[in-house]
């Protein structure tokens, strides 16, 4: 049952769905014949984040732009929490979608503080309120508030000028943030930095995601999903990170994901006690240092490599429940490979 929409609002017109966000059949084609996105079916669970990956001229960024409007799709529906993108009126859409961008678009006459109170501002909420949430948010994403909420955009760094473009865009408290190459302008060092920590804030917030990036290693680390769009804007494969690298669809998803696959599944494998071997006679000399049980692999090995022991030992809280040896770690990494698999195309799972 619909409940009653808010003044103003749209009542959802489709709450059968579980996706936050739900695109059917969405194509793009411009009045010259260019086709960008074509039939693009594509599903977003609440709290989920789903990253757009693919070569330059797939398409990423214009679906990206598609879901607030800032491009008009030619075909298709796209649904925002049930409710068709295509009947709301696109500013009030926009308003409640963060949207963050490579270039990060900060206002420069503007102190950082009033940057990220803009959006709360536009609504109708209160100055003083609206300036109490932007330094509630330039403290979640680890920007002292007594330091920077009033200094300009040209006193901060290119990372530091990122983090206020992620805090402006949750300001109003959007259930749905769309990104597009957020952390593409920055140094190597500095992106590690900033995906660590929109990970971590995405871990307190739980928003809905849609991430663009052309980095499959990025994609590969902040997605619960990841999209593979090929040239002319077709979707080419669609699954979880492990899925992906372990199977892909097809020889264009394996050459996009690269020879180095296999070692990028350490980074999205977790440890399993299946492949742990007891503790039992085990001397404290043959051990490295303890690692948590919901470690990934790569963490393991790389303990294992600068620690140059022949295991590690592996903890379930304060309680030590098995080792780990490299023997144990190619079996998880195996397991992992024949969870996707078609049992009737896999040896491994053959056997």
């Amino acid at each position: 049952m619909n409940a009653t929409a808010p003044s103003g609002e749209q009542a959802p017109t489709d709450d059968s769905s579980e996706a936050m966000i739900r695109l059917e059949g969405v194509g793009k084609r411009y009045a010259d014949g260019t086709v960008a996105v074509q039939e693009l079916d594509l599903e977003v669970a609440a709290g989920e984040v789903v990253c757009l990956v693919g070569p330059s001229g797939c398409g990423k960024s214009t679906t990206l732009k598609m879901i607030n409007r800032l491009i008009e799709p030619t075909s298709g529906r796209i649904f925002i929490e049930g409710r068709d993108v295509m009947s709301e009126n696109p500013v009030r859409l926009r308003r409640r979608i963060g949207y963050v961008i490579q270039q990060i678009g900060l206002f420069p006459h503007q102190k950082i503080a009033t940057n990220v109170a803009t959006v709360p501002s536009l609504v109708g909420t209160p100055r003083a309120d609206a300036r109490a949430r932007a330094l509630e948010l330039l403290e979640l994403v680890g920007l002292d508030p007594a330091t920077y909420a009033d200094r300009y955009p040209h006193q901060l760094s290119g990372g530091q000028q990122q983090r206020v473009g992620v805090a402006r865009a949750l300001a109003a408290d959007p259930p749905v943030l769309l990104m597009d190459e957020p952390f593409a302008a920055v140094d190597p060092i500095v992106r590690a930095r900033l995906q660590d920590e929109f990970l971590r804030l995405q871990g307190e917030l739980g928003k809905t995601v849609v991430l663009v990036t052309h980095d499959i290693d990025e994609a590969v680390k902040m997605g619960d999903k990841v999209a593979v769009m090929a040239q002319g804007g077709h979707l080419a494969q669609f699954g979880t990170p492990a899925e992906l690298l372990g199977h892909p669809a097809d020889d264009f998803v394996a050459d996009f994901v690269g020879s180095t696959a296999g070692l990028r599944r350490l980074t999205v494998t977790k440890l399993d006690r299946r492949h742990l071997e007891p503790l039992d006679g085990v001397s404290t000399g043959d051990l490295g240092a303890a690692i948590d049980l919901d470690s990934t692999l790569e963490h393991a090995l790389a303990v294992l490599l600068r620690d140059d022991k022949p295991m590690v030992g592996v903890k379930d809280g304060a309680q030590f429940v098995g080792v780990l040896t490299p023997d144990g770690i190619h079996r998880a990494l195996r397991a992992s490979l024949s969870e996707h698999a078609d049992p009737a195309e896999d040896p491994a799972v053959q056997r």
